[in-house]
């Protein structure tokens, strides 16, 4: 089997479980070299020494873990830096990445991994509009996101795009700066950057005394495309520079694009003079995809990649894996490696074990304590607000959201979901579990708030 092929795998597992910008941060770019199969060792290139050791310190285990997966007889993984391929004559620089941010550039060769990001904008050419599926769950923002393409800087300033994980907010935005760009035939300036990576600069232009710099980089742009806003809440400095950066963008009909994990609302930690400019434009929700989009995006990606999964299994991967995109994929990668490159039948027995590695990994570690915990934490009430037999309104919705995940997730008894929130009877558990499923497909609001307390649950192992 061809590391290529390994290595996507193993990046489509891996995705599943760290936060979306360390994984684009250190592994998207990351690649597989060499798999000595007598020596038991792997060579994993990254495109610099600083995230070379990032990596390494960070994410050795997961990857060993996840190789080991597909090939057992590999003991060890080692990590280089790859400089195998030279710079075109038509890129000069790229952004040296280094532990005080990137704002500096450097004369260097560009690994090949690097020609699939335009070093400029931070676009990947493979986020299109032609390979988005389109549904009912995102047809708002896909139209909005074609209005501001047609009209950059005089409708929806901001645009902001907000739902769960892996719902496709980011190849939402990316194949929006790449069509300004393709729109306006490169006379648009276009920049993408994540939350992280603008924290990063801040920091980086505060200890060196740069923020002339800093200002240039991210207000000399006529579209600026942030991802994961909802990450400098909370940051002084940083929502600072921010505000400064939007309202020079704004005042002068430049376009900012923003998406976040739920809407500015939502966001505690964020300062009220922010919100307010969000909401002064225009705020999309990407929802969970339904069955038909669901099937309609494992169908776009068996045609894309000539897998020729039959339709049944396609059939079965959309009605059980229902939490978003990436989970979608997840299984589907995974389906193809054993169907195309271990030449094993994939009957109805495999499926029902790939996505239970696949959607059940996240999971394994998860305590019911740590689930109560995320729920009060998000409705800010103490654990023992739950569990006590306080009957007060403010945490009604909570407690019956708790026992409702509890179900969910780590599928506990009736009577045990009672018991762990405040000896209760069974009977209790069984009227929320229900009422909250009847209510989610009924109530977005009600729906979003899961998704992120699901998502934060997620993140503690």
């Amino acid at each position: 089997m061809e590391p290529k092929n390994i290595w996507q795998t193993v990046l489509g597992e891996i995705e599943l479980q760290i936060s979306r910008p360390n994984f684009l941060t250190w592994l998207k770019h990351s690649e597989l070299v060499e798999q000595n199969t007598k020596e038991g060792v792997a060579l994993v290139s990254l495109p610099n020494n600083f995230a070379k050791e990032w990596v390494k310190t960070r994410y050795h285990k997961l990857i060993l873990s996840s190789l080991r997966t597909i090939d057992s007889s590999i003991k060890n993984v080692d990590y280089v830096v790859s400089t195998r391929t030279a710079v075109p004559p038509s890129v000069k620089t790229v952004p040296r990445a280094s532990a005080q941010g990137a704002l500096t550039e450097e004369k260097s060769q560009l690994p090949i991994t690097e020609l699939r990001i335009d070093p400029k904008t931070n676009l990947n050419p493979r986020y299109t509009f032609a390979s988005f599926v389109v549904g009912s769950s995102n047809e708002l923002a896909y139209a909005a996101t074609q209005a501001v393409i047609k009209h950059v800087g005089k409708k929806y300033n901001p645009l902001f795009v907000y739902g769960g994980v892996g719902l496709g907010k980011t190849h939402l935005l990316q194949a929006a700066g790449n069509a300004i760009i393709e729109e306006y035939k490169g006379a648009t300036n276009v920049l993408y950057i994540t939350s992280e990576k603008f924290i990063n600069d801040v920091v980086w232009a505060i200890r060196n005394k740069r923020t002339d710099d800093m200002k240039k980089k991210y207000r000399d742009v006529d579209v600026l495309i942030i991802d994961d806003i909802q990450f400098i809440g909370g940051k002084t400095s940083t929502e600072l520079e921010f505000f400064y950066t939007f309202n020079a963008l704004h005042e002068t009909n430049k376009q900012i694009i923003i998406s976040s994990d739920r809407a500015p609302a939502a966001i505690p930690t964020l300062e009220d003079r922010l919100r307010s400019r969000f909401e002064a434009g225009m705020i999309v929700d990407i929802s969970n995809p339904d069955f038909e989009m669901r099937l309609a995006i494992l169908k776009s990606k068996n045609q894309d990649q000539g897998w020729n999964i039959d339709e049944k299994i396609l059939h079965t991967i959309a009605s059980k894996v229902q939490r978003n995109v990436r989970e979608l994929e997840g299984v589907l990668n995974k389906v193809a490696f054993y169907q195309q490159y271990k030449q094993e039948t994939v009957d109805a027995k495999k499926i029902e074990e790939i996505i239970g590695e696949v959607v059940q990994v996240a999971s394994k570690n998860i305590t019911a304590n740590e689930v109560i915990k995320t729920v009060a934490d998000f409705y800010e009430v103490s654990p023992s607000d739950l569990t006590d037999r306080s009957r007060k309104q403010e945490v009604v919705e909570p407690r019956q959201i708790a026992m409702y995940l509890l179900r969910d997730i780590l599928k506990l008894s009736y009577p045990h979901i009672g018991e762990k929130l405040g000896k209760r009877d069974h009977t209790t558990a069984i009227h929320a579990y229900e009422k909250i499923t009847k209510e989610i497909s009924q109530n977005p609001s009600l729906n979003q708030k899961i998704n992120l307390i699901k998502e934060r649950v997620y993140k503690t192992v």
